[in-house]
């Protein structure tokens, strides 16, 4: 059953212009990574991302399609409720297969047989994040993080599954050499709803280690390992996926610009790829005391 997520991105909409007119400065963040960093969003703050993904060779289990993925317009938005709580909404508005292999499919597609490109919504998710704890001299921060993907995809289209999931997973944080290394790490629990079998559901593990070293106040460099692994015989779409990104974050004109290259390490995951963005901290509204 498609969900229609037109007001929420009527809304990440109005946040980008809003953002952009704002007074206020870039601050450390974990984008272009997957990986989640256990430090939350300033209170009263809100945390503007928008960028663009490439990947190639992207294989879609369900669909059976393969081909060269684009992601124009990626929007995050993370709101600081408190000095340990956020909340966040991720996405893309829209992403274009340019398809260049097709094999079986587990579901009826409305892809004409001899289209040469197809696309379709992103997937929006909501989540929440706690901080439990500050690191210490020896032990590392800790936090949890809640995540609900709403199905706003048409699967016929190839490329969304129109599924919820839900992932909670454990944060780790620790920081090394007065604070310019900063790594952390994530695993915890998936649950996929099955997109061939009605009310059956997958668990998967979902994981990630990344690490971000401060060259200097302008400049940082960064990466990680991260993806899901399904220890079962998964069904379509559900499939192991991990990838590893690499890449560098630059602080400038009030703003933090990234860029990553991308190298999938499953079958399922994109040959290769680049991601990059831009992101915007404000000053939005007082906490409630």
């Amino acid at each position: 059953m498609a969900f229609t997520f037109g007001s929420v991105r009527r809304l990440c909409w109005l946040a980008v212009f809003i953002g952009w007119a704002a007074v206020g400065a870039a601050s450390a963040q974990q984008r272009p990574l997957l990986t989640e960093d256990v430090d939350i969003v300033e209170t009263g703050h809100i945390r503007l991302q928008a960028g663009a993904d490439f990947f190639q060779d992207q294989r879609f289990g369900l669909s059976g399609l393969r081909g060269d993925l684009t992601r124009p317009v990626v929007l995050g938005l993370n709101f600081g409720l408190n000095s340990n709580v956020s909340f966040s909404i991720e996405g893309s508005l829209r992403n274009f297969l340019s398809i260049s292999q097709r094999g079986p499919s587990a579901i009826p597609l409305s892809v004409p047989a001899g289209a040469a490109s197809t696309s379709d919504s992103g997937d929006f998710t909501l989540s929440t994040k706690i901080k439990f704890r500050n690191e210490g001299k020896r032990t590392p921060s800790l936090g949890f993080k809640l995540s609900v993907q709403l199905p706003n995809s048409d699967q016929s289209r190839g490329i969304g599954l129109n599924t919820t999931n839900v992932t909670g997973t454990v944060l780790v944080g620790k920081k090394f050499m007065k604070g310019r290394l900063n790594t952390f790490g994530n695993i915890g629990l998936g649950i996929l709803t099955s997109t061939v079998e009605p009310g059956a559901q997958q668990d998967v593990l979902v994981y990630g280690i990344a690490g971000i070293y401060e060259i200097n106040k302008r400049f940082d460099v960064l990466g990680e390992i991260s993806g899901r692994y399904n220890p079962r015989t998964s069904v379509p779409g559900l499939e192991s996926q991990a990838q590893a990104r690499f890449g560098a974050r630059l602080r400038a004109a009030g703003f933090q610009w990234d860029l990553a290259g991308v190298a999938g390490l499953t079958k399922f995951s994109p040959r290769s790829g680049i991601t990059f963005g831009v992101t915007y901290d404000f000053k939005a509204f007082e906490p409630v005391r």
